[in-house]
């Protein structure tokens, strides 16, 4: 059967659905649901850290805060995902008509690579906004056959008065599902753990290290050096839990019960029927077997946005009150199911004197008890000097639309 290249098809990836994502470019989206957090408060920080397992006092506790360089309570860096009141101006009928809809529903969707610019903390009391807008599409040949199209969204977050805070930047992959399916092979059986395995795991959390008030000085630290690993695991439905606390939940809007009745009224496929016929979140395929089961995965599996933060705890912790991570960027290759540990790994790869202070080039990676690498990724931090503190890094434009103009310069639109 011959396909129709010039009009969209559910479950097609067509060249019409290509030529409609590519007149978005540059269009502010704007966001479905309000932010977990509306502004940073000491107990929201707090929930956060601890459902990723840190308890850096820079994070949770304010007296130590102020007596850090930041003189405040700051979050860590994802924090962002939680935050952001909606900058989008309201859209006119043209371009609510282009934004209606996915130009590749019916697609198997991917998340590939997220990055990460940090230019600001965000200080206890701060308000945050925040600007999605699609930066990117292309095509490119599909691993499993055909082709698949390749589409980064950026979110440009500000301070509540408009001071740039980061960007976060992601890119999914979208191919069609009889191309995809065929990666869908993965089994994974089970194993319990030994006392031996478990003694180990935690060893490595009663050895944790964080630099903390230590100044970590860029002249001290040696291309090849070897962060101390760090552990996370053996990933339970708890830990998911816990996460969200903090996390929010993203996808589905938050509330339950009523609240969650009225979103499913609107969007009844966010809640797809359980066993029992029940209709209940798309997201609990990272907590319910058999759902993740129905959907050919062996078992749940955590999000990238978890993995990132612990490439970030690793960091943080090794650069020290003192320094800044200032970008990050992730590759998701495998999925970290539930049962699996993940050592967090990290090398200085490169080091480079740059404007009186030292940027220190890393590799960092997620690795489970399987020896595969669930995320690789590389990282900038800024470390000060023995004669200088650390600047921030300077953002690429002072506002929303100067940062998504030079976003759209970088990926040559």
């Amino acid at each position: 059967m011959t396909i129709d290249a010039t009009r969209e098809r559910f479950g097609v990836l067509t060249d019409a659905a290509v030529e409609r994502s590519r007149r978005r470019l540059g269009v502010p989206n704007p966001q479905k649901n309000p932010p977990h957090n509306y502004e940073v408060t000491w107990d929201g920080v707090r929930h956060f850290a601890f459902g990723y397992g840190d308890d850096n006092p820079l994070y949770c506790d304010p007296e130590y805060g102020r007596r850090t360089r930041w003189g405040s309570l700051i979050a860590p860096p994802t924090f962002l995902y939680t935050m952001g009141e909606d900058a989008a101006p309201a859209p006119d009928p043209e371009t609510k008509a282009l934004l209606k809809g996915d130009p590749f529903a019916g697609l198997g969707s991917y998340q590939a690579v997220m990055e990460f610019e940090w230019w600001r903390p965000l200080y206890q009391g701060d308000r945050c906004r925040v600007l999605q807008t699609q930066v990117g599409v292309r095509l490119e040949p599909s691993r499993f056959g055909g082709r698949a199209a390749h589409v980064t969204q950026d979110y440009v977050y500000t301070t509540g008065s408009g001071v740039p805070h980061a960007v976060r930047r992601g890119t999914w992959i979208n191919a069609e599902r009889h191309s995809s399916k065929s990666r869908a092979t993965e089994r994974i059986e089970p194993q319990p753990y030994t006392r031996e395995q478990l003694a180990e795991i935690d060893t490595a959390y009663a050895t944790e290290t964080r630099r903390g008030d230590l100044i970590r000085y860029g002249e001290r630290v040696e291309v090849g050096e070897v962060l101390r690993p760090k552990v996370k695991g053996p990933l339970t439905t708890t830990d998911v839990v816990v996460w969200h606390l903090g996390w929010g939940m993203q996808l589905t809007p938050p509330g339950s019960f009523k609240i969650a009745a009225g979103i499913r009224r609107k969007a009844p496929g966010l809640y797809p029927p359980n066993e029992l016929n029940i209709p209940d979140t798309v997201q609990r395929l990272h907590w319910e077997p058999e759902r993740a089961r129905e959907l050919g995965l062996p078992n749940p599996y955590d999000y990238g946005g978890m993995r990132e933060t612990w490439l970030c705890h690793l960091l943080t912790d090794w650069m020290g009150d003192a320094g800044w991570l200032w970008k990050l960027r992730c590759e998701h290759r495998r999925f970290n199911y539930l049962g699996d540990a993940t050592w967090v790994c990290g090398t200085v790869t490169e080091k480079r004197e740059v404007d009186g202070h030292t940027e220190i080039h890393l590799e960092v990676h997620c690795r489970n008890q399987r020896d595969e690498i669930t995320t690789r990724g590389t990282a900038v931090v800024l470390l000060p000097t023995r004669d200088r503190a650390v600047e921030l890094p300077a953002p690429p434009a002072p506002d929303l639309d100067g940062i998504v103009a030079r976003e759209l310069e970088r990926f040559g639109v």
